[in-house]
């Protein structure tokens, strides 16, 4: 096996690499963005209700 063959083969490599940490880091951003998204319906949701609340104690 050549010098030629060695990098080409280590090259094959880190780009097989680089291509799965990439596929990793969009998968954990989806992650991310996903979790965000459910946090702010959460947030949206609680400050409705105590905003109802509040309404209700003072419509009397």
């Amino acid at each position: 096996m050549g010098k030629a063959e060695q990098f080409r083969d280590k090259a094959q490599d880190l780009a097989g690499q680089a291509k799965a940490k990439m596929g990793n880091a969009k998968d954990e951003a989806s992650e991310r963005a996903s979790q965000a998204k459910d946090r702010s319906d959460e947030e949206r949701r609680a400050q409705t209700e105590a905003q109802d609340r509040f309404d209700q104690d003072y419509d009397v």
